[in-house]
């Protein structure tokens, strides 16, 4: 009755998918970003699915609205306030996640920022002080996140970890998407994945990456504000003429996080209406 009960309300918050499935039940999983937006909606799908969720996030207040949101409907998860570009707040998420519930099979890595406020834009004009926050803030903190993340699953005896990237990563971004130390950020994640899922297949850990298009969340403000950008869509994502949800992105984690992936390590999965298609 009661995983009834979970799926219902969890299905009813997905969009009242009648697919959903119970795939992660029982495992571990870790998912940085948690507060908000991709990052979020992950927790919520994992958690729907069965995980046991470890939420991470620097912004504390949301990131405990996240876990709440999961326990009022069932799931179960923990709060871990970290600031994962620092390698202590790294290792100290993944001990007490560990410790609390024993092992560690999932990783979401769904941390990243826009590096606008700081002056990212082309490569002539990004500031210094931009290229430095969005490299250690999207790049870094992913480097530092799998491998201590690794560490652990090679003691275990394999796991699941997905990378957020984006289609800046993988095509060139014009005048309107010219964030070039983001580009740069979101390509060396897809490198860093690809390397390692090659390194782990061995090991039985699988890493694939999400490359989104654009997306509705709080670090797309700007672009949904933008009349020329919203018109701009009917064009770069012609799917849908319009933005993704964070939860089109979560549906998409949860694929490559479950055994339904077994078979499936260093992919590059776009999620962007067609973006990359053309």
């Amino acid at each position: 009755m009661a995983s009834n009960l979970l799926f219902s309300v969890f299905s009813w918050r997905l969009g009242g998918s009648p697919n959903l499935m119970l795939r992660l039940q029982d495992k571990v999983a870790l998912v940085t970003g948690a507060a908000s937006g991709i990052g979020q909606a992950t927790a919520l799908r994992f958690a729907a699915e069965g995980a046991c969720v470890v939420a991470v996030d620097l912004n504390e207040t949301a990131m405990h609205e996240t876990v709440t949101q999961i326990e009022a409907d069932g799931g179960q998860a923990i709060a871990i306030a970290a600031d994962v570009s620092a390698v202590m707040d790294v290792q100290r998420a993944i001990k007490v996640g560990i410790d609390h519930w024993n092992r560690l099979d999932i990783v979401f890595n769904g941390v990243g920022i826009s590096g606008r406020r700081w002056g990212d834009g082309p490569v002539d004009e990004c500031t210094e002080e931009a290229w430095d926050r969005v490299l250690a803030l999207n790049l870094t903190s992913m480097f530092l996140v799998c491998k201590y993340a690794v560490q652990a699953m090679l003691k275990s005896g394999g796991g699941s970890i997905v990378n957020l990237s984006s289609v800046l990563g993988m095509v060139g971004g014009d005048v309107d998407f010219a964030t070039h130390a983001y580009a740069a950020s979101k390509g060396g994640i897809i490198a860093l994945s690809r390397s390692m899922a090659v390194t782990y297949a061995p090991k039985n850990i699988r890493v694939n990456v999400i490359a989104p298009g654009l997306i509705a969340t709080p670090m797309s403000a700007r672009a949904q504000s933008d009349a020329h950008i919203l018109e701009r869509l009917t064009r770069l994502q012609p799917l849908t003429g319009g933005m993704g949800t964070p939860e089109d992105i979560a549906a998409a984690a949860a694929y490559l996080a479950s055994d339904d992936a077994r078979f499936v390590t260093g992919l590059v999965l776009t999620v962007d209406g067609g973006w990359t298609a053309q």
